[in-house]
């Protein structure tokens, strides 16, 4: 029989709780609901408000993976969805996680969380930036960190504050807190900025996804503030033979990170460094030092 649980009020039939997910640890389905709810407080003010996509893995990474913008067959009609602009899709509608009911309901799909740099209230008008360091190898997180690094410094140049996560795969991804602002013109700075990272870092860093230019450097990818683009959001498990976690981390890890090892953290590690270090991107959340995006020169 499916266990049926109550969260909130919400009746969850919750299946398959032994089925093992991360054959590298044998961690199962039981174990990722609930570190889900173990870090929900964290977790959950990166997502409500912002229409989801998910990336599903019910048998494992190396299972069949399906990314997927609209509501799940079998969605309960009590979470919440709203509109979202799609050209292919003009009556389209996404899956909106704004409480801990809603939160396990889409746990239990075994799903990567990805969000849009927006809010459903405001399509299109982003409200944070994002870089999405992707190393080529033999580079490895460890270059991605010198990039950061660079790119924290100039950003603070244009008086904005950047914060740092692990993918949860192999780079890092940085956010800065901006005030509200069209999609496109986030873009159009993020390349700027790209760009000038491969011309101050030119045997570091690379600005252009092709993968002959990739090999030994960092992808320094800004594609991601497009408005039709979304990327893994804070705390969400990856779909790996692990069960790695994208975590944020403190610029202090990043300036000593010297091996790969430092900046791989599983699923059981969060709830523990949540209670050394406390949310490390609330101020993502709070709109806490968000600054105007500099117009093209």
């Amino acid at each position: 029989m499916t266990p049926i649980t109550e969260v909130e009020g919400r009746r969850l039939a919750l299946s398959n709780l032994d089925k093992v997910i991360h054959p590298a640890t044998g961690t199962t389905k039981g174990e990722i609901l609930h570190y889900y709810a173990v870090v929900a407080d964290a977790l959950l003010p990166h997502l409500r408000g912002r229409p989801l996509s998910f990336l599903r893995y019910p048998d494992g990474p190396d299972g069949q993976l399906f990314f997927t913008k609209n509501p799940p067959p079998g969605t309960p009609d009590w979470v919440t969805t709203a509109p979202v602009p799609r050209t292919d899709d003009p009556g389209a509608r996404q899956v909106v996680v704004d409480d801990l009911a809603s939160l396990m309901w889409a746990a239990n799909l075994v799903v990567e969380f990805h969000t849009p740099q927006w809010l459903a209230e405001a399509p299109a008008v982003a409200d944070r930036m994002v870089f999405d360091l992707d190393p080529g190898a033999p580079a490895t997180v460890v270059d991605c960190c010198r990039v950061a690094l660079w790119l924290r410094d100039r950003l603070a140049d244009d008086g904005l504050t950047a914060y740092a996560k692990t993918s949860g795969a192999k780079g890092l991804h940085l956010y800065v807190p901006v005030e509200p602002t069209p999609s496109d013109e986030v873009s159009a700075y993020a390349k700027r900025l790209a760009v000038e990272a491969e011309a101050e870092l030119p045997k570091l860093a690379v600005h252009r996804m092709a993968k002959a230019l990739r090999p030994g450097k960092v992808f320094v990818d800004h594609s991601q503030n497009a408005a039709a683009k979304t990327t893994a959001a804070p705390y969400t498990l990856r779909a790996r033979s692990e069960p790695a976690v994208s975590a944020p981390v403190t610029w202090e890890e990043v300036e000593e990170c010297g091996s790969p090892a430092q900046l791989v953290f599983l699923l059981d590690d969060i709830a523990p460094r949540v209670e050394r270090y406390g949310e490390l991107l609330r101020p993502l959340v709070d709109h806490e030092g968000a600054g105007p995006v500099p117009e093209a020169p």
